[in-house]
């Protein structure tokens, strides 16, 4: 009997040892763990060196950026000034044109011809025509000069080709239209008639042959 409560005993010793020793692990398992949630979740302390570079680097970018902002604004402001008047000057020209236009038509006007009303009439618009010429040359309005020249594609604009021997292909022969610079920049090309080699008649003739028996 007394061997049985004995036997009894350390059952129940061996049971209570297991429970504190499972009971001590998960404390430990517990205690690790939270030290590992703690560790990832300390963010790692910048030194004051660290923090003294990282604010010098902001710093350099905002002035950097100021700076760019700034000579941004300049240059806005220096082409405001100086074309600011660009589209006024550009629609201004169509005064230039009125008046060559009036020209051709009075010069061709038969009833008009060789008469001292049209002589006179002509000199008047040639100097409204200078003077206008004058104000746009103070203003760095200045008309392209373009006759006898090589065609510029910056500066003219072909609206024809005509045969001509006299001149080297490509040589501007007619100025249809003035064209006007404002400081460096184009306010308007010149339209031009420019220079061709001239055909043979036989290279006509036979172009057109050829042009027929396609059709």
């Amino acid at each position: 009997m007394e061997k049985e409560q004995n036997q009894n005993s350390d059952n129940d010793t061996e049971e209570v040892n297991h429970e504190v020793k499972s009971s001590v692990d998960r404390d430990k398992n517990t205690e690790l763990k939270e030290e590992i949630a703690t560790e990832e979740k300390v963010p790692e302390e910048k030194t004051p060196e660290d923090s003294i570079l990282e604010l010098e680097d902001k710093i350099a970018r905002t002035f950097a950026e100021m700076e760019n902002q700034r000579r941004r604004f300049e240059k806005e402001k220096e082409e405001a000034f100086e074309y600011g008047g660009f589209a006024f000057a550009k629609e201004a020209l169509s005064l230039i044109d009125n008046l060559e236009r009036s020209k051709q038509i009075l010069e061709n006007d038969e009833t008009l011809k060789d008469t001292d009303a049209l002589k006179k009439t002509l000199e008047h618009l040639n100097i409204i025509n200078k003077d206008l010429i004058s104000i746009f040359t103070k203003n760095n309005i200045k008309p392209i000069e373009c006759l006898n020249k090589k065609l510029d594609p910056n500066f003219h604009q072909t609206m024809m080709e005509i045969e001509n021997d006299q001149k080297e292909p490509g040589t501007i022969i007619q100025e249809i239209q003035k064209g006007f610079t404002i400081k460096d920049r184009l306010l308007r090309p010149s339209l031009v008639g420019v220079s061709k080699k001239a055909e043979k008649k036989d290279e006509k003739d036979e172009k057109n042959i050829q042009n027929l028996e396609k059709k």
